[in-house]
């Protein structure tokens, strides 16, 4: 599960610090000073910026001056040995003199907290990007290549040799973004100022820098010009109006446009195997009338819940449905939680996409109103039990028989249906002791072990709420459910847009095609950004 970031705390407080100092470094340069007056009259905010040398410290040199000066230094790319021989910069930044290497290494490694590294890295990183990218005179910056991530071939053999060029990247990016927006309307009058398209523009500007409403307006203002997108309140109050069952519904006929583009390929005319589960989205305020807020697993902890439904093995892993999950809590008036309705949904929403074979969820599914939910739906299940006095006496005497794989017939009996089932009893994965699954399928003894082996693919929709809510779900605090709901269900869909463009790529290119991603989806996003945006 992918870290989550309170807009409100002090991390999130001081990246917002470090992208202002940034930006008004990058506005100078743009004017035409230098680098060094550039970071010399920026302004930066400490309060969230640590010393870790106490008062007594005989350090000479100001935090302050330090900080400036590494940021130079990180814009520029020079070594500590040659910024030491540049006595010149210390009067413009404040200091005595320029230390030398050895002081320069140990307040980074040692003044320098996480928190402090991470400011000066990603005011210099802005910097750089933003000379190179937007093209104006700034000599002294490094080139961006030096600080853009690459992929290390030897960690991908089956996709190494694939190269693609920007303007194919571009061209399929700019295709699935057809494919993904236009299926969204809020429903608003014709002679609005801004039309839905552009609000889509900032909220994939959001969910590409990691950052909530107020400072990705400003930001992205800041980036096209203050007419070419809304103020962060006017962009709250438009995504409100995004009714929750026109968001799902809007979903869903993005997903029916998504796969049209690959229908030809043959993996998805036959059934899929597909997983269901539940993400969590962390919220930190007052529950009292938020009946979408549920409980976690940390007695202590608060989230918003939402279902999936994906495919998985060897298709292209995309996001079928999305549900929102209700469930009774103490705060609210809510039901019982009947999550078999919300499996009922998700699977007869993917079922008019693609047929489906096999479901597999986890142990949170584990409920006699699901498999006979599954059961009805005419599709397969495989889902992990939790252990009881009957699955206890089964275990006990597997172990005086010495018996490593045992299949007990059962039957589910509730007032929607009935239906046979099997218990299979199996090794655990993990090497230590039995796994007990459900399924409504007729398996052996003999094909038990392997037959469970297929739900080890259930790994992928793991990897995929990790993509979704950490390359992106842009960030909020705002407590009103139809703007948690957008964020969720905006981020799915760029997901999928990123897994379809990396589909599209890999489909000319000769040979077997694999899980792994050719294209990053930090990529991906900068070009759904790019190809929604004009050029000059």
């Amino acid at each position: 599960m992918a870290e989550s970031l309170d807009p409100l705390s002090d991390r999130a407080c001081r990246m917002t610090d470090a992208y202002n100092t940034g930006i008004e470094i990058t506005e100078q340069l743009r004017e035409g000073d230098s680098l060094l007056l550039s970071v010399a009259d920026s302004s930066i905010q400490t309060e969230y910026l640590n010393d870790s040398y106490p008062e007594w410290h005989p350090a000479p040199h100001s935090f302050l001056g330090m900080v400036r000066l590494l940021i130079y230094r990180e814009a520029t790319g020079e070594s500590y040995q040659a910024l030491a021989r540049y006595q010149e910069l210390a009067e413009p930044l404040d200091l005595e003199h320029i230390p030398d290497e050895s002081v320069l290494s140990r307040t980074w490694r040692k003044r320098f907290d996480d928190g402090v590294r991470e400011f000066v890295q990603i005011a210099s990183h802005f910097v750089i990007k933003q000379s190179h990218d937007r093209e104006f005179s700034a000599p002294a910056v490094r080139p961006k290549a030096e600080i853009v991530d690459e992929v290390d071939p030897s960690t991908d053999d089956e996709t190494a040799g694939c190269e693609f060029s920007d303007k194919q990247i571009y061209r399929t990016t700019r295709l699935t973004r057809y494919h993904g927006f236009d299926e969204f309307d809020s429903g608003r009058a014709a002679n609005t100022t801004y039309e839905d398209t552009q609000f889509f523009e900032l909220q994939t500007f959001m969910g590409m820098v990691n950052c909530g409403t107020p400072q990705g307006a400003a930001r992205f203002q800041y980036r096209h010009g203050s007419d070419s997108s809304p103020h962060g309140d006017t962009y709250l109050r438009t995504i409100k109006q995004f009714a929750p069952g026109e968001l799902i519904d809007g979903f869903d006929r993005v997903a029916d446009r998504l796969l049209s583009v690959i229908k030809s390929e043959a993996s998805f005319r036959r059934p899929v195997t597909a997983a269901i589960d539940i993400t969590t989205i962390p919220y930190y305020g007052d529950v009292e009338g938020m009946s979408m807020v549920s409980g976690t697993k940390d007695r202590d902890s608060r989230a918003f819940k939402f279902a999936t439904l994906s495919i998985i093995g060897q298709n292209i892993p995309l996001v079928l449905a999305v549900e929102p999950v209700r469930e009774s809590s103490g705060w609210d008036d809510n039901p019982s939680n009947q999550i078999h309705r919300t499996v009922r949904r998700l699977v007869r929403r993917a079922k008019r996409h693609v047929p489906i074979e096999t479901v597999l969820c986890d142990r949170e599914f584990d409920s006699i109103q699901v498999f006979q939910t599954l059961s009805n739906l005419d599709v397969n299940y495989l889902i992990p039990k939790r252990i009881s006095s009957s699955e206890r006496d089964i275990l006990k005497q597997m172990e005086e028989d010495d018996q490593e794989v045992a299949v007990e017939s059962a039957s589910v009996h509730v007032e929607s249906g009935s239906h046979p089932m099997r218990l299979l009893y199996v090794p655990s994965t993990s090497g230590e002791g039995t796994a007990v699954f459900a399924t409504n399928l007729r398996v052996g003894p003999e094909e038990a072990e392997t037959f469970c082996q297929r739900y080890s693919r259930r790994w992928q929709i793991e990897s995929e709420y990790k993509s979704i809510k950490g390359d992106f779900l842009a960030k909020t605090s705002s407590k009103d459910y139809r703007v948690r709901l957008f964020y969720f269900v905006f981020a799915v869909l760029l997901y999928n847009i990123w897994r379809l463009t990396d589909f599209l790529l890999k489909a000319g290119v000769e040979g077997e095609m694999d899980y792994a991603p050719v294209l990053t989806a930090g990529e991906c996003v900068e070009l759904v950004a790019s190809a929604l945006i004009p050029h000059d």
